[in-house]
């Protein structure tokens, strides 16, 4: 994409408010709008990130701090703005800045472009539990869903759906860090269902149960997509998940641009339905029953693999907003089905075979290497720290039987990976953290 084609007068603000430093989104969104001739800001935590490398960042700002209520992040993004001193494209990284920025439009607004979004249409969304009334108002099918009013309540509800069941907690931003709930995990019996239901309070949100779809063949799809002022979307495209981490249901290590009309047909339905307006990304999972692609997840802000979907013309969903915001035109690309993405410290071999539409990294980038190699540093670093722990955990007496807890702040290191098979080590199938999914899904 010519430079010519983005107001490079107008800088862009990536905001980050979770604190996971290996989120590879945030280097896509800095290189993407860098390499047009966008001034890069990033609020977020960049210590010990890779991203702090880029040479397109044109400066980094401190985030708000942990547990930050709305005035503080509206006090944070006031002060960068003073800084840039013009308005600048604000294009939020997570779930809880999109919501965050969501609900100060109207401070916000004479320092920020934004999209007009109706109303509490991110939050809706965001949310677990409201995703399935809206996807029922727009006949889209979701798996079917039970909000519980007690612990007994969980377990009937977890026996009466056939385990194992899906339970997810309906706000995951708001999970207390270090508290080892994950967003969302498979319940296999009516005990563990009533158990979680009673860390409620602690959770923060309602807990929710679903039909578990299992993993097929060709199952899990995603949808990223900018719905512009019109309410047209452009800027993305479906695709295919080849390979996750965790194995089963995480964020995607190897994606595939995969053309999917009845997956597109969706994702134009649901958006339209709603009035959204935007960047959004949406995880789909196919019955293997019934063929009907069950949407899983609504993430109002990009997915972390969003540059699968640059296009002919250079065209992705952070450029599309930053034209749309600036009343530029998008450009007409020409879609490039068999396009990979590759995560590269999940999928290390998968980014040596050839793709048949090109390929991008996550990490490594020939006019941009200071991150990748910041990357494999930190990684190991990250990985030494993490058998550490486990060795630690298990004790002298080599502690049988017992699992390592979670740690929010990054998804646990492959232990092997060949081709596009996934590690032996996730031995069941479970939704990641907003932290691992980095996605959208």
């Amino acid at each position: 994409m010519p430079e010519s084609l983005l107001d490079t007068r107008v800088p862009a603000v990536l905001l980050r408010i979770d604190r996971n430093p290996f989120h590879h989104g945030t280097l896509g969104a800095v290189r993407s709008l860098g390499r047009a001739g966008v001034d890069v800001h990033v609020v977020a935590d960049s210590t010990g990130s890779p991203v702090r490398k880029s040479r397109f960042v044109r400066q980094l700002h401190p985030p708000p701090p942990p547990g930050a209520t709305p005035a503080d992040i509206a006090a944070v993004l006031l002060r960068v703005a003073a800084r840039i001193e013009r308005p600048a494209v604000l294009i939020p990284m997570d779930d809880a800045g999109a919501i965050a920025v969501s609900r100060l439009r109207e401070e916000l607004g004479p320092a920020y472009l934004l999209p007009q979004q109706p109303g509490t249409v991110p939050e809706r969304v965001a949310d677990k539990a409201e995703l399935a009334d809206l996807c029922a108002a727009a006949d889209v099918p979701h798996p079917l869903t039970v909000v519980p009013d007690s612990a007994a309540q969980a377990a009937s509800a977890a026996w009466r759906l056939g385990l194992p069941v899906v339970a997810k907690w309906s706000r995951p931003w708001l999970l207390p860090a270090g508290s080892g709930l994950r967003s969302t995990v498979v319940v296999r019996s009516t005990q563990e269902a009533r158990d979680l239901y009673l860390r409620t309070e602690e959770a923060g949100s309602p807990l929710l149960l679903q039909n578990f779809l299992p993993p097929a063949p060709d199952g899990d799809w995603f949808f990223h997509g900018y719905a512009d002022r019109t309410g047209a979307v452009g800027g993305g495209g479906p695709g295919r998940k080849l390979c996750a981490w965790p194995r089963g249901a995480g964020l995607t290590a190897v994606g595939e641009w995969t053309e999917n009309p009845q997956v597109r047909t969706l994702a134009e339905r649901l958006t339209g339905s709603l009035g959204y307006r935007g960047i959004f990304d949406l995880d789909f999972r196919r019955c293997g029953l019934t063929g009907d692609y069950h949407l899983l997840d609504f993430n109002p802000r990009p997915g972390a693999q969003f540059r699968l979907f640059a296009d002919g013309a250079g065209l992705d969903v952070v450029r599309a907003q930053h034209l749309d915001l600036t009343h530029r035109p998008l450009p007409a690309g020409v879609p490039l089905p068999g396009r990979a993405f590759v995560v590269e410290n999940y999928a290390p071999l998968a980014a040596l075979r050839p793709a048949r539409a090109g390929r991008e990294l996550a990490w490594h980038a020939g006019d941009d290497t200071a991150p990748g190699r910041a990357m494999w540093g930190l990684w190991g670093t990250h990985v030494a720290h993490r058998l550490l722990d486990r060795v630690r955990r298990l004790g002298p007496a080599g502690g049988a039987g017992l699992r390592p807890r979670v740690i929010r702040q990054a998804p646990p290191p492959p232990v092997s990976l060949t081709g596009l098979t996934e590690p032996a080590e996730a031995a069941e199938p479970t939704e990641p953290t907003d932290d691992e999914k980095a996605s959208s899904c």
